[in-house]
């Protein structure tokens, strides 16, 4: 399971990290949000070592989703070199999520 993140802990762990980071922008009470764990899940195992999954809970860090513009969620931001590469929002397929990590590796 991805591990959930702070506002102080957002910088070196997405920001200075070597590999890619996947940012999972949620909170508790979202369905669709639960909803696109399994496949979370599935995706951390599946790019172990290649790709980070971490997850930041809106209700509790304020800080990261207002200067990344999250307005709504599930919001996903791939990071690569310290940067945000691409954003994506809603309820994705597995497939879909797979086609944007891929082209962040590619």
């Amino acid at each position: 399971m991805a591990n959930s993140i702070t506002d102080a802990e957002f910088d070196p762990v997405v920001l200075q990290s070597d590999i890619p980071v996947l940012v999972d922008f949620f909170a508790n009470w979202c369905g669709p949000c639960k909803a696109m764990l399994p496949i979370i899940d599935e995706l951390e195992s599946e790019y172990a070592g290649k790709i980070k999954i971490v997850k930041v809970n809106v209700d509790e860090a304020m800080e990261i989703p207002s200067k990344f513009n999250v307005m709504s969620i599930p919001t996903f931001i791939l990071f690569k070199g310290g940067q945000p590469v691409n954003t994506f929002v809603g309820m994705k397929s597995k497939e879909e999520m797979k086609r944007q990590l891929d082209a962040v590796l590619a």
